[in-house]
């Protein structure tokens, strides 16, 4: 793919109406204080996620270390934060249901993948179908129309100078911040192209130390607020999954040989090594996970390198897929940077017998790449800007 150009989209100004998307943190509070400041008529809107349904035997204990999570009994602290601000700002405020649609979309999903021995990335699903989606059409119910959707997520919104993909298309497409350290582009790349084209990300070209420094010196309370770390707090992760009996089954190496037992497959991931229990003489770490066997395969440390993989379920900018193969970097998990690779339409082999969602693509690594984990998602980058992006199915060693 040849270079490419983009321009970054026009910021909120003055008497326009924007929408904020609040969650209590800093970063989104200080959003809508820039806004109100910058002079449009912000309204702040929070998603009302918890239900009180899952039970963890201490919660009393834990619920200090839980609020900061996404999924959690803090939400109504949360919530009581942001109308405290917005009340002090001259802020309309609402918050909107989307429960039912967070436990389908967002908590099914995240258990039905570990059952299947994938490792899900929950924060991708939610910010598509819950922040981006669920959350909006709620507020497009109450009647409420906005100019710009905003949020505090590190990104930017931009638009390619001429078409993409060999087309005159030019559809919104999401670029990275200014803070390479902070970057949330991973988080949102399933946005479709027809929803940006009203949001924006007023920090896009702020660092971390500067919004705290922002934040202190309007005085707002969220500045003194740790960051929420987790979709749901660990303490909650058990709970999550007590619906269903966890099934234990035999732990192997890659020939075979039983060297353990595991405890369920929905609490291993690729890659790891804490926890699992075996004495085998030398560092050992997941390296694969056998659903239709009940397996978890352990390896050495060099076992778990790939040269490649397929992904399925593809979301491209506007819908316009690639009609031949282009270089790119890839992003295979969040804490991963992105690496160079080629990427092409996949042709499903003899003897695949992979269930694939949609057209499968391969992508080759420059480089093999550590630990591949089938469920997270592998985000495609040309010029810092992402061009498509899908599901990890399998990893090619």
């Amino acid at each position: 793919m040849s270079e490419m150009k983009y321009t970054a989209q026009e910021l909120p100004k003055a008497g326009d109406t924007v929408l904020v998307g609040m969650s209590g943190g800093v970063d989104s509070t200080l959003v809508a204080y820039l806004l109100k400041e910058k002079g449009c008529r912000v309204i702040g809107v929070t998603m009302s996620l918890w239900d009180g349904s899952i039970v963890e035997k201490n919660k009393d204990s834990h619920k200090e270390k839980m609020k900061e999570a996404c999924y959690g009994p803090g939400e109504e602290e949360n919530i009581s934060e942001c109308e405290k601000f917005c009340a002090a700002h001259g802020i309309e405020y609402h918050v909107v249901d989307v429960k039912k649609t967070y436990k389908e979309k967002v908590l099914e999903y995240f258990k039905s993948e570990y059952r299947s021995g994938r490792t899900p990335n929950p924060c991708i699903m939610c910010n598509r179908n819950i922040k981006f989606g669920a959350m909006l059409d709620a507020v497009a119910e109450l009647g409420i129309e906005y100019d710009y959707f905003c949020t505090g997520h590190y990104a930017k919104v931009v638009r390619p100078d001429s078409g993409i993909f060999g087309t005159e298309e030019r559809p919104f497409m999401v670029s990275g911040a200014t803070d390479v350290t902070k970057d949330q582009t991973y988080f949102i790349y399933r946005v479709p192209s027809e929803v940006l084209k009203k949001v924006r990300f007023p920090l896009s070209e702020l660092k971390k130390s500067e919004v705290f420094e922002l934040a202190r010196k309007a005085n707002l309370e969220a500045a003194d607020r740790e960051e929420s770390q987790d979709f749901v707090g660990e303490e909650y992760r058990d709970a999550l999954f007590a619906d269903k009996e966890s099934v234990p089954g035999d732990i192997i190496d890659l020939d075979g040989h039983i060297l353990g037992r595991h405890k369920g497959i929905e609490h291993y991931t690729i890659g790891q090594r804490k926890g699992l229990e075996v004495a085998v003489g030398y560092p050992v770490y997941v390296h694969s996970i056998d659903a239709k066997n009940n397996l978890v395969v352990l390896a050495k440390n060099e076992d778990l390198d790939s040269s490649a993989l397929v992904a399925d379920d593809f979301v491209w900018p506007g819908n316009v897929e690639p009609k031949e193969e282009f270089e790119a970097l890839v992003k295979i998990r969040l804490a991963s940077r992105p690496v160079p690779c080629k990427v092409s339409r996949y042709t499903v082999e003899a003897g695949d017998e992979t269930e694939y969602k949609g057209q499968p693509w391969l992508i080759k690594f420059t480089d093999p790449q550590r630990a591949v984990a089938p469920g997270q998602s592998a985000v495609l980058y040309v010029d810092g800007v992402i061009v498509g992006g899908g599901i990890i199915s399998r990893a090619i060693k």
